[in-house]
């Protein structure tokens, strides 16, 4: 058995293929997740009133070479525990949990996000695309697989559906559309899932498109298929400034969140792109709670609130976004990292629907992208800086030291965040899956962020 420790995340089972992650390790994944479902959803069993729901776990996976095949293992480990299988083949994640809120079933989704080729991973979900994380399930099936996995009563069978046309239809029944002006539009898909995806929700659209690499290839061969680095984006910068575009959307590998590029070729803030949402989803639920993760720009529960919201702020991850959306019946939530999250969407996060929703509003005015989003961006930022640190805890403390006396608000929801007279705020929090430090700074002018940012690595990493 694979060191599971090392493959079971936060949020999710990733690692390397061959391995940490083979078709026995995959096998024991899926009857554990399914044992898991038996428990806590009761699934397979017959109520009380002689009527046995559904008892099926969607499967869904990316264009790794690896995918099909662990995906297969996945559905024996299911099918061994009594459970069906529903496989729609080739999937971005948000597809997935699309099919799962859409049939009101689990699921699983078998990609690496943008990792490299050589790796691969399950996001996991309960019915009605509900998390499966840390705390809410990957930890007990963890355990139960370390426990050892025994032999189950069979008798599960597997269906093939396609879900691709039901899920594009229903994201453009979720935005207004209709009327917009004809633009110029450049994707990059990065090889990734996009390239299967986006032709079907664009289609019909008054979109001049202009496709980057929608050849699926999980080799990646032009880039790495994360849209957060801007290494990443080179390729699509350059080609909507060469194309004169309206706008530019870059991909990641499992097509679950996008990055927009203005007619300039510049990258628009994750931050500006939650407000602009924001304030859309408000105009039809006006008072509505909007969620937002603590290193999202202060400028975001500033424009939440003018529009007549209740912003809420959380911390970083996918789970704890949806648990308080959840919680608090939010409208929508936005992270830094480029995901979004749709209570119309099951909670979960898609980021082709934030990218229509962008589209929406770029149509129906006549002002370029750079002016519309100009409109939610208030501060400077320095973007996440990652640092390696062995003593993660130590060199937090340090930092906590050093602004104890000139911070005015101080609070660890999730690392350590703070706050200075000039308005300026920092967050420092460790990462869930490797020694590093992960450090983002906003204040009102690029001089202060500077500032601030040498200040507080100079005692992260010792210089």
């Amino acid at each position: 058995m694979s060191d599971l420790s090392a493959i079971v995340k936060a949020y999710d089972i990733r690692g390397i293929v061959g391995e940490q992650l083979n078709s026995e390790v995959v096998r024991d994944i899926g009857a554990g997740f399914a044992d898991f479902l038996r428990r806590v959803d009761g699934l397979g069993a017959t109520s009380s009133d002689g009527v046995t729901p559904p008892q099926a776990v969607i499967i869904g996976h990316d264009m790794r070479d690896s995918s099909p095949g662990l995906a297969a293992a996945f559905a024996r480990g299911v099918t061994n525990r009594g459970l069906d299988v529903i496989s729609v083949g080739l999937a971005s994640t948000d597809m997935l949990y699309f099919a799962s809120g859409w049939l009101g079933l689990p699921g699983a989704m078998f990609t690496a996000s943008h990792n490299p080729a050589r790796y691969n991973g399950i996001k996991l979900c309960r019915a009605g695309a509900a998390p499966v994380g840390q705390d809410s399930g990957l930890e007990e099936i963890r355990a139960a697989l370390e426990r050892g996995i025994g032999p189950g009563p069979g008798g599960g069978g597997v269906t093939e559906r396609n879900m691709l046309t039901d899920y594009a239809r229903y994201l453009r029944s979720l935005v207004d559309l209709s009327g917009i002006r004809p633009l110029r539009v450049v994707v990059d898909a990065g090889n990734g899932m996009g390239g299967y995806t986006v032709p079907a929700v664009l289609e019909g659209l008054p979109l001049h498109l202009t496709a980057l690499y929608f050849e699926l290839d999980g080799s990646f061969p032009h880039h790495e298929a994360n849209p957060l680095d801007p290494a990443n984006l080179v390729d699509l910068q350059a080609a909507v400034r060469e194309h004169g575009a309206d706008l530019g959307l870059a991909l990641d590998g499992d097509a679950d969140r996008c990055v927009v590029i203005d007619e300039r070729g510049e990258v628009v803030s994750p931050s500006a792109i939650t407000a602009l949402v924001a304030t859309r989803e408000l105009a039809t639920e006006p008072g509505a709670v909007v969620i937002y993760n603590l290193i999202t720009s202060q400028a975001v529960p500033e424009i939440v609130a003018e529009h007549g919201g209740r912003p809420v702020r959380t911390r970083v991850g996918h789970s704890f976004i949806k648990a308080r959306m959840a919680e608090t019946g939010a409208i929508f939530g936005g992270e830094h990292s480029a995901h979004y999250y749709f209570r119309s969407f099951w909670r979960a996060d898609s980021g082709m629907l934030a990218a229509l929703h962008v589209l929406a509003a770029l149509g129906h005015q006549h002002h370029p992208a750079s002016a519309l989003m100009a409109q939610f961006s208030r501060y400077a930022a320095s973007g996440e800086i990652n640092s390696t640190v062995t003593d993660q805890q130590g060199r937090i403390a340090a930092v906590r030291e050093r602004f104890a006396a000139r911070a005015v608000e101080v609070d660890e929801l999730d690392g350590l965040t703070v706050r200075c007279p000039d308005g300026s705020w920092f967050n420092l929090r460790p990462s869930n899956t490797e020694p590093l430090l992960r450090l983002n700074v906003e204040a009102r002018d690029t001089t202060t962020v500077e500032a601030l940012r040498d200040e507080v690595l100079a005692l992260v990493r010792g210089n």
